[in-house]
Formats: C-alpha cells, sequence, structure tokens
C-alpha cells in the first residue's frame, strides 16, 4: 500500500487524519496558514520531515488566499466583516489563543486576518510565516522548511501576488518530492546496516506516516525487504499518543514486514532475553554535538541498548540536523496537554486532580548513539567534527 501522507488536490492540502488511525482512514483538507498549524498543532499530522512539507504547503496556501482576494498586481486587501464567511470555525490567534475547533477552515482567508481595514500582501504572510512557526518548537524541519520557503519568496517578491502564489507552491511541491528521494536514499543506507533475519527495535512512528512518504526509521526496514533481506520489526507502543501501537505496526502490516507490539517497558525484557538485534528510531532534531531529540522514551530504549550492546541508529535527513544548537541541552522540549496522559480519547483511567508532565520528547547524548543514518551516508560515533565533515561533503 503506498501511503501519501500529505497531498495536493483541488488548491488544498489533504492530509491523513493520524489521530484516528488504525480505526479510520480519513483526508482532512486544509486551505490557508492557520487551518495547517492547526493540523500540525493537534496532530493530523506529526513526524519532523511530514511537519516541514506541512508548513511548506501552508506558505504557498497563504499566498494563495491572498492572491485570490487582490486584483493582479495589487498589494493591498480589504478585510471588511463581508470579507470573512462567518460559519466557518474560528482559528489559531497571532495571540496564542485558540478556538475549540480542530477542523481546517475552507472558504476564507486564515482565521487570524479578521478584522476591518486593509491587509498588505506581505503583512498577509508575515503573519502565515508566524502561526506556522508556533505551532509545535521542537521539530527542526518546521523552521528549515518556512526558511526555505521565505527565501523563495524574497527571490521573487517584485513579482505580483498571484505570481508570488504559484512560484511558492511550485517549491511546496518540490518539498514534497524531495522528502521521498531523501528517504529512499537514506533508506537503502541504514538497510546495508543490517543482517539477514536481523530483529529491529524502534520506538514512536519513523514511517511514511511521519514523512511524504517511505519514511526514515521505517524507511530504513522498507529498503531491507526491498534488498532481499528478511527482517522483522519490535515496535514500542508509545504511551501516551501510541504512535507505535497505531502507526508503526499499522504501517508494517499494510507492508507485510513481520511486526511484534510490545509495551515500552517491555523493552529490557526483549533485549535481555536476546530478542533484539539493533535499535533504529527516527528523530526530530539533532544537535550539534550529535545530541538527539526524538519521542520521550527513546532515551530510555538508547541506555537499554548501551547496556546489552545492541547497537543504537538514528535515521535522520540532513534537514534535522540544527547546526544552531550546539547540544540536546539547547533544543525546546514540547511540554503538551495533560489529558494525552490521563487517558485516551474519550476514557480517563488517571485519579481527578493527580499533577501530570507530559514533555512530548527527550534528549539521547549523542554517546549513546551508534551512528546517524542520513541520505549522504552513515555518521559512525556521532560528534561535533564527524557531523560537520559530513554536512559540508
Amino acid at each position: 500500500m503506498k501511503i501519501e501522507t500529505l497531498r495536493w488536490a483541488n488548491n488544498k492540502l489533504e492530509m491523513i487524519d493520524q489521530r484516528i488511525l488504525p480505526a479510520a482512514f480519513e483526508y482532512l483538507s486544509y486551505d490557508s496558514a492557520a487551518s495547517v498549524a492547526e493540523g500540525i498543532r493537534s496532530m493530523v499530522v506529526r513526524g519532523a520531515p511530514a511537519i516541514g512539507v506541512a508548513a511548506a504547503y501552508g506558505v504557498a496556501l497563504e499566498a494563495l488566499h491572498l492572491s485570490q482576494i487582490l486584483p493582479p498586481g495589487r498589494g493591498k486587501v480589504g478585510m471588511g466583516a463581508d470579507s470573512v464567511n462567518e460559519s466557518t470555525p474560528s482559528l489559531p490567534l497571532p495571540d496564542g489563543t485558540t478556538s475549540q475547533s480542530t477542523k481546517p477552515a475552507s472558504g476564507q482567508v486564515a482565521g487570524y486576518l479578521q478584522g476591518g481595514g486593509n491587509m498588505d500582501f506581505n503583512a498577509g504572510m508575515e503573519k502565515g510565516f508566524a502561526v506556522l512557526a508556533t505551532s509545535r518548537p521542537t521539530a527542526v524541519n518546521l523552521f528549515w522548511a518556512l526558511q526555505r520557503m521565505r527565501k523563495v519568496w524574497e527571490s521573487v517578491a517584485t513579482q505580483t501576488p498571484q505570481q508570488i502564489a504559484q512560484r511558492l507552491l511550485v517549491e511546496a511541491h518540490g518539498i514534497l518530492a524531495e522528502d521521498i528521494r531523501i528517504n529512499k536514499a537514506m533508506g537503502a543506507n541504514g538497510a546495508a546496516l543490517l543482517k539477514d533475519g536481523a530483529r529491529v527495535l524502534t520506538h514512536c512512528n519513523a514511517g511514511a506516516l511521519a514523512t511524504a512518504g517511505w519514511g526514515t526509521a521505517l524507511g530504513v526496514f522498507r529498503s531491507a525487504v526491498e534488498a532481499g533481506k528478511k527482517i522483522s520489526v519490535i515496535a514500542d507502543e508509545t504511551r501516551p499518543f501510541l504512535q507505535g501501537a497505531r502507526l508503526t505496526a499499522w504501517e508494517m502490516v499494510q507492508e507485510n514486514i513481520p511486526v511484534t507490539l510490545i509495551a515500552d517497558n517491555m523493552a529490557g525484557y526483549m533485549m535481555a532475553q536476546g530478542e533484539v538485534d539493533a535499535v533504529v528510531v527516527g528523530t526530530d532534531r539533532v544537535a550539534a554535538n550529535g545530541d538527539v531529540a526524538n519521542k520521550i522514551g527513546t532515551y530510555m530504549v538508547a541506555v537499554l541498548a548501551r547496556r546489552h550492546n545492541i547497537p543504537f541508529y538514528v535515521a535522520c535527513p540532513l534537514s534535522t540536523i540544527d547546526l544552531n544548537i550546539a547540544t540536546g541541552a539547547d533544543i525546546p522540549i514540547e511540554e503538551r496537554s495533560a489529558d494525552e496522559v490521563k487517558g485516551f480519547r474519550d476514557y480517563h483511567w488517571a485519579a481527578e486532580g493527580v499533577r501530570i508532565r507530559n514533555p512530548a520528547f527527550d534528549v539521547t547524548p549523542a554517546e549513546l548513539v551508534t551512528g546517524l543514518i542520513t541520505e549522504k551516508g552513515v555518521v559512525l560515533s556521532p560528534d561535533a567534527h564527524n557531523i560537520k565533515k559530513l554536512m559540508s561533503s
């Protein structure tokens, strides 16, 4: 089954609603920067590469919105009360307040542009960039994609809004296609590290659903199978959002790759029993020194792998390496709603009034990482020198 996490259809971005998998499979449509930002924030789409692609389309959608309500060649747009479809759910505002609804908006200029007076095209675009930048703080691909889209915008700034919008859309399409190519190159590099018959443990979901397609860690598994190797996957359930149980297990079943689902607290037992040959995970950000931020619980798996002399690999595109962050201590860690730990969906199992922590990520020190698997090759024993050498090659 080919999984298209994101796709362009009828001048809108469509994304698989990952919150309802595997019980249901549904695409939601997005037509503004604010609606895409809400899709990222509410985890309709998740995974650093997929978030970056979604953000790129969010910028293009905002330009399309503004260009459609501007006469050709003009840079001002009237934003009176009649300019907004009042039946559409409200969306995130620049001050950080949000609506109750997580449904994407349609047929309107982004909700945060509501109000009287005129809106300059450039000002509207800046607000689009801003609302996307605040959607999730840890995934560096988000900011990488926004910076890339900004450079394109600046390069065509003298053109009409309509021309700018089309150029930004072409760039977003290019980022999506590029992500798939990178994933497959990374997969081939990682597959070479796995022996035939390997039993590989992974944490969270770093598959096609976390990217534009193919996947990072799960892309390594796909590439290994494509190369004729027989491997089996052990998927941590990945509390509290259950990305391993809901998403990774589902992807592997779709691909007919043998997969065993375990509770997070079983990883040490499986390793001690000699049932794990390697660990491969994805990442949301890698610091310049090789420290890795990934889904909460990854650090625990890395410590266990080191204790049992099991190689621990991290699959990451170069766009996930942030040379502006010296160490993992400087990586911002998103704290999510307590409701995700209190229960799941409508069922709560925690006592009312209990204090809850819900950091979405943790940092694995570089010393615990056997190697970084990238599209350019594998960096063994990653450190600042080795990473910088790879990035400049």
